[in-house]
């Protein structure tokens, strides 16, 4: 058969289900290969790899096995005294053994094509096993071998233990797999999906309780509609997320800046004010004494004095943050402590977060080093500026495999990340666990 008539594509349940129906008509090897577009010898390979055994009827009694069975008279082949039964009806002889006449049914049909008995009008009446040929059940065992042909290690073990030495460390320092693949794509020499695999037969030293994203999370309850009185407040007024949508459709250029707060325990005391450029994900974080709204405030006009007015409306012109209760005075966001104009402050949909959702992604990355409950009384500016650093030298996927420092220094002033007081850090030293801020606990 030419090559070009044949397709290399493996056979599927539907070329098996036609096979089964094919032999049990009678059809030829070469008869199926032409319609299947297959070589014979494929059709051959799949049916005697793949056919089943049907044990022989009537096992434990040799004498329906013979052909002389229906005419067969003899009696007393154990020379018992007394017996006046036929042999043939008896459980305790084995006519192969004792008696001479014996001519065991043959059938050369497993020995030849079709090697299987699908088809054979004396099924019925055979006593011999049965080879069967079964769609179904050829279908799983090709599912089970192919799973099994993919599964194990496919590297040396000084291949493994090379790429242990380069993963496990920062796996350890808490990086996502994202950044270290892009940071090292061209020393690992598998794709992201066969390191989890990896990973799940804890073949390295790091484990999947070290990433971060790999923790099952609890289902989440539904919120309640909102009550009426929320659905519309006076701060709100013509701050809405539609009217924040209506506002970038006239203006597709704006840069968007979001905000929001990250709290330490239940307790009131230091808490993170959070602004993300939504342009290159560049996250500044400034730690607030308490979570109220002159603080929030005050932490604008220290980051309106120390950018100057004018890099601040440039790069801070739109807003976006929650309904939280520290942002409740957007006059006072909106404008400086004389009256100057510097922002436009919008309002996302109450218990929509996902409307502000790069910040959120990028609270992940603080949790990472800042657990949920734990008091932020030890942490000083010095200490969340160095965080800051460290999340934003992060290689993100949705970056294309850039970190938002790397964009910052083409669509951020340069002065911005020296003036919030961070500094790129290098790939490999990325760290995301509370060893970071370690020797800030007391």
């Amino acid at each position: 058969m030419s090559k070009s008539h044949c397709n290399q594509r493996h056979l599927t349940l539907s070329d098996r289900i036609f096979i089964e129906q094919e032999i049990t008509r009678g059809s030829t090897f070469n008869s199926i290969a032409d319609v299947l577009h297959k070589d014979p010898s494929t059709i051959s390979k799949e049916v005697r790899l793949h056919y089943t055994i049907h044990n022989a009827t009537y096992h434990e009694f040799n004498c329906r096995k013979c052909k002389n069975y229906p005419d067969c008279k003899r009696r007393n082949l154990c020379d018992k005294e007394f017996c006046s039964r036929l042999c043939k009806y008896c459980y305790h002889v084995y006519a192969s053994t004792f008696c001479k006449q014996w001519d065991p049914f043959s059938c050369d049909r497993p020995f030849k094509p079709p090697y299987v008995c699908n088809g054979c009008k004396d099924i019925a009446r055979c006593k011999l096993e049965h080879h069967i040929y079964s769609s179904k059940k050829a279908q799983s065992e090709y599912e089970a071998t192919l799973t099994k042909s993919r599964s194990g290690i496919n590297m040396t073990p000084e291949e493994l233990q090379e790429l242990n030495d380069l993963i496990s460390p920062l796996i350890l320092k808490g990086q996502p797999l994202s950044h270290i693949f892009a940071v090292h794509a061209d020393e690992i020499p598998v794709c992201r999906r066969t390191l989890y695999n990896y990973l799940d037969q804890s073949v390295f030293k790091a484990r999947n309780i070290d990433l971060p994203r790999r923790v099952r999370y609890k289902k989440r309850k539904k919120r309640k509609e909102p009550t009426p009185r929320h659905k519309q407040q006076e701060y709100r007024n013509r701050r809405t997320y539609k009217d924040f949508e209506v506002y970038i459709a006239a203006h597709p250029e704006t840069d968007v800046v979001e905000m929001d707060t990250v709290k330490g325990n239940r307790s009131s005391g230091k808490c993170l004010l959070t602004l993300l450029f939504r342009s290159c994900s560049f996250m500044l974080i400034i730690l607030l004494p308490r979570c109220t709204q002159e603080c929030v405030i005050k932490a604008i006009n220290d980051l309106t004095d120390g950018f100057s007015l004018r890099l601040f409306k440039k790069f801070f012109p739109v807003i976006l943050t929650d309904n939280g209760p520290e942002f409740k005075d957007p006059c006072s966001i909106e404008k400086t402590s004389d009256g100057k104009f510097r922002t436009r402050v919008y309002y996302c949909d109450p218990y929509v977060s996902n409307q502000k959702g790069r910040l959120e992604k990028n609270h992940e990355f603080i949790r990472y080093v800042i657990p949920k409950g734990r008091s932020m009384h030890m942490y000083t500016q010095d200490d969340i500026n160095r965080l800051a650093s460290h999340i934003n030298s992060l290689s993100r996927d949705s970056l294309n495999g850039a970190s938002p420092f790397d964009l910052a220094d083409i669509l951020l002033d340069k002065r911005i990340p020296i003036l919030a007081g961070q500094f790129k850090v290098s790939p490999d030293d990325v760290m995301l666990k509370p060893a970071l801020l370690k020797h800030s606990d007391k």
